[in-house]
C-alpha cells in the first residue's frame, strides 16, 4: 500500500459504492439523479441484504495477494455472496489466478461468487474470467439512453451520448470545428498539446485513446475552446455505437464510427465548417435493448475450452448508483462537481446485479449450492426478443461467446423447475481431466489430490449448464444430470434447436422426476449432415431445452 493512503475500507474511488450500492442500495427516499440525467426511484437488487466490504485495490491497483486474502477473509466471515467487480489477471492456468483459488475455496464452503467479465471487448478471446466454479457476468445495454447531437451549418445531424451537466451552448450560433488530423498529439488532444493552438470559441474534434475523454474536454476548455466532440474510430465498434456515456465538463459528446467518419469527410472536404452541439437530457424505450455491451470481453475460454464464458450478460452500461461526495464523478482534479450518484459502465456495474440476484436466490432457497444458483440463473436467461433474433451490437458478431447463456431474467431464475448441480468433487475430476498435477491442484482445492487415470472422466463431461463441442466432436458422447427442485412430480420433455449442418440428438427424449431432488441423466451426441458441407465456427449456436409445459430448462450448444 503507498504511503499516505488512509488504512480503511472507505472508498475513495467511487467503484465501491457504485457496486455495492447496485447490490444491495436500500430505496432511495425520493427521485434521485445525476444532475438531472435518470431522474427515478433508486435501489439495490437485493436492499435488505447486508453488506461486508473488503478493500483490496489501492491507487497502484489490485495485488493478487490482497484479493485473495479478502476473499478468504470473506468466507471466514459467513458471507453468502462474495461479488468481485475486478477481472482476474489472463493466466496460463488457475495455479496462478487468486481469484480462481479464492472462488474455488468460496465454493468449498457453499458461497456464491460471481465475477465481472472484463472490458476487453469486442475482439473474441478477450476474457480472462475463466474458471467453471464461479459465474462470469458481461454487460448489456438498457432501454435508457442520454442522446446528444451534432448540428452541422449544413443541417446535418449527428448523433452521440452525453452526460454533460453545465449551461448549454447559446441556441442559433454555431462555432468553427477544428481536428488537427496531421499531429498525434493534437488528434488525441494530450495535455499541454493544444497550449500553443488557437482554439479558442472553437469546437475540437478529437480521437480517443491514451487519456480518458472526459480530460480530453478538460484540455479543450484549457485551451479556450467552447465544446469537445470524441470521434469513435475503432472499426470493430457497431456504426452506431458510442459505448456509453461521459460526464463532460465542457460542452461535448462522443459520436460513433458511422458519426466520425462522415463528420470527417465533410470536414476535410470543406462541406462543413462550423457547428453546434445540442443536449437531449434522458430518453427511455431506446430498441433493440439490451444488447451486448462492445466493450464486454468475449469468449471462447483459452483456460477451459469446454467451458462457455461469459456465463450471462446483464445491465452494465449507463447505470445510475451510489458516489461517495468527496469523489467528482470524472475523478479529475479539475472536476468539482459533487453527487451522491453517478452514473457508470462496465462489466463491473453488471456483476452486482447478478450477485444481488443470487443473494435474493439464496434467501428464498436457502438449500440450493452455489452450482444450483448459477444454473437456475443460466437456464432461464433470455436471448433474444421480437425486434432481433439475438442482443449484439453487429449481427456479424453474433456469438454466445458475447450473451454467454443469454441476459439475466430475475423471475424465472426463482423458479427453474430442474438445474445442473456441480459438485466438489466434480471439479476435481474435471481438472484432473484437464491435466492439473498433483502440485498443480493442491494450490488450487488446498488438499491433496492424486488423479487416478483408471477412472479418469473426459473433460467435457462436467456438468455445466453449456454444451461446447470441438472440431473434432465424431464419436464424443456429452453427459449431463438434471436434478429437480421443484416440490412436485414432474416430467420434461427435450427440445433441440440444432445448428445448420448438423444434427443433435438427446436420448433419452422425456425425463420423469418423482419428487425434489431427483436426478435424471441424458446424453447428447452431434453428427455431420451429409451433402450439407460444415459449419464449423463460432456463430453456429444452437440449445438443448427440457420443459414440462410451464418451465423451459435451456443451456446453450456451442459449435467451436
Amino acid at each position: 500500500m503507498p504511503k499516505g493512503e488512509p488504512i480503511t475500507a472507505r472508498d475513495d474511488f467511487g467503484h465501491g459504492t457504485h457496486t455495492a450500492s447496485t447490490i444491495a442500495g436500500r430505496t432511495s427516499p425520493k427521485n434521485v439523479s445525476f444532475f438531472g440525467y435518470a431522474e427515478g426511484e433508486a435501489t439495490g437488487i437485493a436492499p435488505k441484504a447486508r453488506l461486508a466490504v473488503y478493500k483490496t485495490c489501492w491507487a497502484f491497483g489490485c495485488s493478487g495477494s490482497d484479493v485473495l486474502a479478502a476473499m478468504d477473509k470473506a468466507v471466514e466471515d459467513g458471507v453468502d455472496v462474495i461479488s468481485l467487480s475486478l477481472g482476474p489477471v489472463a493466466s496460463r492456468d488457475y495455479t496462478t489466478d487468486p481469484i480462481a483459488i479464492g472462488a474455488f475455496g468460496a465454493f468449498q464452503k457453499g458461497v456464491f461468487v460471481s465475477v465481472a467479465a472484463g472490458n476487453g471487448g469486442p475482439l473474441p478471446g478477450q476474457i480472462s474470467a475463466s474458471a467453471p466454479w464461479y459465474i462470469s457476468v458481461g454487460a448489456s445495454t438498457i432501454d435508457r439512453t442520454f442522446p446528444a447531437d451534432v448540428i452541422l451549418d449544413n443541417g446535418e445531424v449527428l448523433s452521440g451520448s452525453s452526460l454533460y451537466t453545465g449551461e448549454p451552448l447559446p441556441k442559433n450560433k454555431t462555432f468553427p470545428l477544428v481536428h488537427f488530423a496531421k499531429d498525434y498529439a493534437l488528434e488525441q488532444c494530450l495535455p499541454g498539446s493544444l497550449d500553443a493552438i488557437d482554439v479558442k470559441g472553437k469546437i475540437v474534434i478529437c480521437s480517443p485513446g491514451l487519456i480518458n475523454k472526459v480530460e480530453k474536454g478538460v484540455v479543450v476548455g484549457k485551451a479556450g475552446g467552447v465544446g469537445v466532440i470524441v470521434a469513435l474510430n475503432d472499426p470493430t465498434l457497431g456504426e452506431n455505437d458510442t459505448q456509453k456515456s461521459d460526464p463532460y465538463t465542457i460542452p461535448g459528446l462522443t459520436i460513433p464510427i458511422g458519426a466520425t467518419t462522415k463528420l470527417l469527410d465533410e470536414i476535410s472536404k470543406q462541406k462543413v465548417k462550423e457547428g453546434t452541439i445540442v443536449f437531449r437530457g434522458t430518453q427511455i424505450g431506446e430498441k433493440p435493448a439490451p444488447v451486448v455491451a462492445s466493450f464486454s470481453s468475449r469468449g471462447p475460454n483459452n483456460v477451459s475450452k469446454y467451458v462457455l464464458k461469459p456465463d450471462m450478460i446483464a445491465p452494465g452500461v449507463d447505470i445510475l448508483a451510489a458516489w461517495p461526495e468527496d469523489v467528482s464523478p470524472s475523478r479529475l482534479e479539475e472536476d468539482h462537481r459533487v453527487t451522491k450518484y453517478n452514473i457508470a459502465s462496465g462489466t463491473s456495474m453488471a456483476c452486482p446485479h447478478v450477485s444481488g440476484l443470487a443473494a435474493l436466490l439464496k434467501s428464498a432457497h436457502p438449500d440450493w449450492k452455489p452450482a444450483m444458483i448459477k444454473s437456475a440463473l443460466m437456464t432461464t436467461a433470455y436471448i433474444g426478443y421480437h425486434e432481433m433474433s439475438r442482443m449484439t451490437q453487429n449481427q456479424d458478431q453474433v456469438s454466445y461467446w458475447a450473451t454467454g447463456a443469454g441476459h439475466v431474467n430475475p423471475e424465472k431464475a426463482n423458479d427453474p423447475g430442474l438445474v445442473y448441480d456441480i459438485s466438489e468433487d466434480d471439479f476435481i475430476q474435471n481438472l484432473c481431466a484437464s491435466g492439473y498435477n498433483a502440485t498443480e491442484m493442491k494450490i488450487i482445492v488446498k488438499k491433496s489430490v492424486i488423479c487416478d487415470e483408471k477412472s479418469k472422466v473426459n473433460e467435457w463431461d462436467l456438468n455445466y449448464p453449456a454444451l461446447v463441442v470441438p472440431s473434432d466432436f465424431e464419436g464424443k458422447v456429452f453427459n449431463r444430470t438434471l436434478t429437480s427442485v421443484g416440490s412436485t412430480a414432474s416430467t420434461y420433455t427435450a427440445k433441440v434447436s440444432s445448428p445448420a449442418g448438423f444434427n443433435v440428438t438427446v436420448n433419452p427424449l422425456e425425463l420423469s422426476f418423482k419428487k425434489k431432488w431427483d436426478k435424471q441423466s441424458f446424453s447428447v451426441t452431434i453428427s455431420a449432415l451429409k451433402d450439407q458441407g460444415i459449419m464449423l465456427n463460432e456463430q453456429a449456436t444452437s440449445s438443448v431445452s427440457w420443459t414440462d409445459g410451464k418451465r423451459s430448462v435451456t443451456i446453450p450448444l456451442i459449435m467451436v
